[in-house]
């Protein structure tokens, strides 16, 4: 579903050249729940921004369900990233003022879909998330973790090849943050959603079928779940606690 091949990306300050990311390269397959870890610095940000083609890299290749997405024009990327991604953002990015029905509905206003295709879909992931009951609200008038599970919906209604989450527990109580993790693993289960999570936090991590721990731009290690959740978090914390941290880049 996902092919990163040689992600190379630098930044320069003056006349000095820092390399973000080095020749990375890794695959996502469809239906995968895939989590990137690694310090500050390692360069987790930059690869997701990369991906998304939020920002530009220097070299190397994005493959999207086969396309290549690394030299889209911009009219085509926006193409892409309302239909083939979907995104949850750390600080919700919902709009204060439409109702949470309305908010996951964006993704389709904006393709101009057949509105009672539309509304069914919404009410579908609002019974599938447990937020039919808050879907008349406005995001003022709600959770933290609801709000969460409202862009969860929102990045989902059009169906997309790949869901980025960028950090989505990172600004909730751990009770919430569990709440959206459940609603990644349903979207999973019942929905075969295809998800790359960026994450400091190793408790939701352990929740990932793999997780590619990053270390200077490079990938320093994959680790995969077989079995025990317990287990794969023991193994993700010794894993940062030798790296030297788990703080976001």
């Amino acid at each position: 579903m996902l092919q990163v091949k040689n992600l190379y990306k630098s930044y320069k300050t003056n006349s000095i050249k820092y390399d973000v990311l080095k020749n990375v390269s890794f695959e996502v397959c469809e239906g995968e729940f895939v989590g990137v870890m690694g310090p500050s610095g390692s360069g987790k940000t930059t690869l997701l921004n990369s991906i998304s083609r939020f920002i530009p890299f220097d070299s190397g290749e994005i493959l999207l369900n086969n396309q290549n997405i690394a030299n889209l024009k911009e009219d085509e990327l926006a193409d892409v990233r309302n239909e083939k991604l979907g995104f949850v953002f750390q600080d919700f990015m919902l709009l204060d003022g439409l109702t949470i029905f309305e908010n996951i509905c964006i993704p389709q206003i904006i393709g101009d879909k057949n509105i009672a295709t539309m509304e069914s879909s919404a009410n579908k992931l609002c019974e599938l998330f447990g937020i039919s009951h808050i879907k008349h609200k406005y995001p003022a008038e709600i959770s933290g973790g609801e709000k969460q599970r409202t862009a969860v919906a929102r990045a989902l209604i059009n169906n997309p090849f790949l869901i980025l989450a960028d950090e989505p527990t990172g600004n909730l109580d751990s009770k919430s943050s569990r709440a959206v993790i459940d609603a990644f693993i349903r979207a999973k289960d019942e929905l075969n959603a295809t998800i790359f999570m960026v994450t400091h936090d190793s408790f939701s991590a352990s929740f990932c079928d793999r997780v590619i721990v990053l270390k200077d731009g490079n990938i320093y290690k994959e680790l995969k779940r077989n079995g025990n959740r317990s287990d794969f978090f023991d193994s993700l914390l010794e894993t940062l606690k030798v790296l030297g941290g788990d703080k976001d880049a």
